[in-house]
């Protein structure tokens, strides 16, 4: 899902469709081979006269994983057939279909800038977590859910992150291994080739709090001339030692290949190549970069009701930790993190561990900053 462009400014870092399932999770390969998108996918068998609803995201594995948490049992509880789309994660298509008046999408899963512009522009209809069934222990869905999960159009569905992985071949036992993002920027004491995305979006962040900004005042700092000043400045430390790439796919392969000692890249991609294609590479979770998608009903469809219906069936916690069964995305949902088994939750970004430090990517901020920002770090690494 990598590349989804909104509206000219910077590509969000992506999770991708394409993603295997990891040996960790179910499997879910009869479901996988199946063809999701141009046909839709059908995943319960019910009488015609029954009512169903779209749900449209991002295709493959992703797809799988909700069509095996959400799908299924929703279709199995309610009688109602599920179809699933796939699109590319454009706001276009939904803002064509609103402004037409011709919705036929009732669930759309969208990146949390999507949800953001299109709340903005009143694509999407209002979604109450209050209404959300509350944790088994009583505890309201609005206490329950992460901070900033949820907005007043948007339902936090998983939670992903930017991280970086190094190769445990350049590193043998015995030698100073990788342990903070530090050592990412610090090739004198971790020689090596780095593998860094070529664009400014969550580089100079990384770069900021690897040179000691806290994740809360990252935002701040990069707003400042000092602050952007700085953040290249650690950059330059490892222009000359630095691989650059465009894909998930490309941060694993220079890493598999022994072209790079580290890589900044995606949690679900480097877990996926370390469970199903047993990569020897260790994930870094010190100050990782979390983001997250999110379920919007578009407005203005024929089956709107329904559609919330799904939306508050998919937000329930053990649905939630389910789908981390199938894919490395965590639940949203405090109570959901409980019920994921332990092996699994200590591979997910939101595991107490890994999650100590971390940041959240702050899409606002890129809404208004972005062209800026990318123009200046495309013309830096032309240099």
């Amino acid at each position: 899902m990598e590349a989804a462009l909104w509206d000219g400014r910077a590509a969000l870092p992506q999770k991708e469709g394409e993603l295997q399932m990891s040996n960790l999770r179910k499997s879910c390969s009869p479901v996988a081979a199946m063809t999701v998108g141009a046909a839709a996918l059908l995943v319960a068998a019910l009488p015609a006269e029954a009512q169903s609803i779209t749900v449209v995201s991002g295709g493959g594995a992703y797809s799988a994983s909700q069509i095996e948490a959400y799908h299924k049992p929703f279709a199995e509880e309610t009688g109602t057939t599920v179809n699933s789309a796939d699109y590319n994660f454009d706001l276009g298509p939904i803002r064509a279909q609103v402004e037409a008046g011709n919705v036929h999408w009732d669930v759309a899963d969208v990146e949390e800038h999507q949800a953001i512009r299109g709340c903005a522009e009143g694509l999407f209809e209002e979604l109450d977590v209050a209404s959300l069934a509350p944790a088994a222990d009583g505890t309201p869905a609005q206490e329950d859910f992460i901070e900033g999960t949820y907005s007043e159009c948007a339902i936090g569905t998983i939670l992903f992150s930017t991280i970086y992985a190094y190769d445990e071949r350049q590193f043998p036992d015995g030698e100073p291994q990788p342990t903070t993002l530090s050592d990412f920027f610090d090739v004198e004491n971790f020689p090596g080739r780095r593998g860094l995305q070529s664009k400014g979006q969550g580089t100079l962040e990384f770069a900021l709090m690897a040179d000691g900004v806290a994740p809360e005042d990252v935002y701040d700092v990069l707003s400042t001339e000092e602050g952007m000043n700085r953040a290249f400045s650690v950059l330059e430390k490892v222009k000359d030692d630095a691989v650059w790439w465009e894909t998930g796919a490309q941060s694993v392969q220079i890493l598999a290949d022994g072209e790079v000692a580290m890589t900044i890249s995606w949690n679900g991609r480097i877990q996926t190549a370390i469970d199903e294609d047993q990569l020897p590479v260790k994930i870094v979770w010190d100050n990782q970069m979390w983001m997250l998608n999110m379920w919007s009903i578009p407005k203005g469809g024929a089956n709107v009701d329904l559609a919330r219906q799904f939306v508050e069936f998919a937000s329930q916690p053990e649905r939630m930790a389910d789908q981390a069964n199938y894919i490395p995305y965590a639940p949203v949902r405090q109570s959901a993190l409980e019920l994921v088994p332990e092996d699994i939750a200590r591979t997910l970004p939101t595991y107490p561990e890994n999650f100590a430090n971390a940041l959240k990517f702050d899409a606002s901020w890129w809404a208004d900053h972005g062209d800026r920002t990318e123009n200046r770090f495309t013309s830096w690494l032309a240099r």
